[in-house]
């Protein structure tokens, strides 16, 4: 059983939303953010990457970027840029790119059910990052980004989203990146009820995009339920912020890996231990995987193709048969040597909305 809520949403003003509205904190660095930003003191990038508004020696991690954000958060409250509902409520986010759609409903998760596993995690997280956000969410005190969360279609869910689909969006705007992105608001007291017990009948629900996010969320309840002797389980810091999409729908992009060195092997040598692993195809372009269990590997000026053999993975176990899993357990780890991607300081994390151009600069440039 998931357990969902309806919340106040901190929200744009209509006339503001596009100008307010930006990518992830996570998938841009601090130069590519501070040119999004540039003439727009609307940019949501002041308040999640706020490191943009300090000198660019500072660490990212330093205290002053979290109250950066903080005073940023205060000023566009302040300024009206932004306001809070009334009432709690669900949100319908709707986003069309090229020739696909989603639409899921923005709705406050669990962190209990996060902790019991009904909703499941898959990916490894990296403990500076879940610190970093962390003290990003106790400094602002606000979730300031959604978890994506996924479940095996219903119908019955499916219906009640077509049904509120039908009255008048809140915003529609297409962002400079080609996204439309439609909002609805769930205000009808009988359809926030009809959500609550459709979800309550789900489970589990996957982490799709957001682990450190997610992650981040139970270490503040953890915090937060120290610091009141009050505590009951329904206060704010017990939830965190998601869009929940049904499975058939959800469309995540890569999250690649870039792995500084082969573990002290040649290039022929290491192909040549991929291979007992993983069918191995060099290839003439560059590589984006269009079927499970496969993977796009640059190295040396060469891009290939690998496909997980019969018998790397076993086929009954969802978990383990996630391609994320598969890489980890048949490569990342017993040939690269890559033990705990939460700490090892030889991998890093790529965004696939950078594209293969991204991968390709940073493999050649060492």
């Amino acid at each position: 059983m998931a357990r969902i809520k309806p919340f106040r949403a901190l929200r744009p003003k209509k006339e503001l939303v596009k100008d307010i509205a930006c990518p992830p904190y996570d998938v841009l660095d601090r130069d590519e953010a501070l040119k999004l930003a540039e003439n727009n003191p609307y940019s949501f990038l002041h308040v999640i990457k706020p490191e943009i508004d300090l000198p660019p020696d500072i660490d990212l991690y330093d205290e002053r970027v979290y109250k950066k954000g903080r005073e940023n958060l205060d000023k566009f409250i302040e300024n009206n840029y932004m306001f809070q509902d009334e009432k709690p409520q669900f949100y319908i986010y709707r986003q069309i790119w090229k020739d696909h759609t989603q639409i899921g409903l923005v709705a406050c998760a669990s962190v209990e059910d996060y902790e019991k596993d009904i909703i499941k995690k898959h990916e490894q997280t990296r403990e500076e990052k879940e610190i970093d956000r962390t003290k990003h969410i106790l400094t602002l005190n606000a979730q300031t980004g959604p978890v994506f969360l996924t479940y095996i279609a219903r119908d019955e869910i499916d219906r009640l989203v077509a049904e509120i689909m039908k009255g008048e969006p809140e915003y529609d705007f297409t962002s400079e990146d080609g996204v439309a992105h439609t909002v609805w608001v769930v205000e009808n007291e009988e359809h926030i009820r009809g959500f609550v017990d459709l979800f309550s009948d789900v489970n589990p629900l996957y982490v799709a995009d957001g682990h450190h996010r997610s992650a981040a969320a139970t270490r503040v309840k953890k915090i937060k339920q120290e610091e009141n002797p009050d505590h009951t389980g329904e206060e704010e810091y017990n939830f965190f912020l998601t869009v929940i999409f049904p499975h058939n729908q959800m469309k995540i992009l890569p999250y690649n890996r870039v792995v500084k060195d082969l573990n002290g092997r040649t290039t022929e040598k290491f192909i040549e231990e991929i291979k007992e692993k993983f069918f191995c195809e060099p290839m003439d372009i560059p590589v984006k995987p269009e079927k499970k269990h496969t993977f796009g590997m640059y190295i040396h000026g060469k891009w290939y193709l690998l496909e997980a053999k019969k018998g790397t993975y076993p086929e009954d176990d969802p978990v383990e048969s996630l391609d994320v899993a598969i890489l980890q357990n048949n490569l990342l780890r017993p040939i690269l040597g890559i033990e705990n991607p939460r700490k090892d300081k030889r991998i890093s994390f790529v965004g696939g909305i950078k594209g293969t151009e991204e991968l390709e600069r940073l493999v050649n440039s060492g």
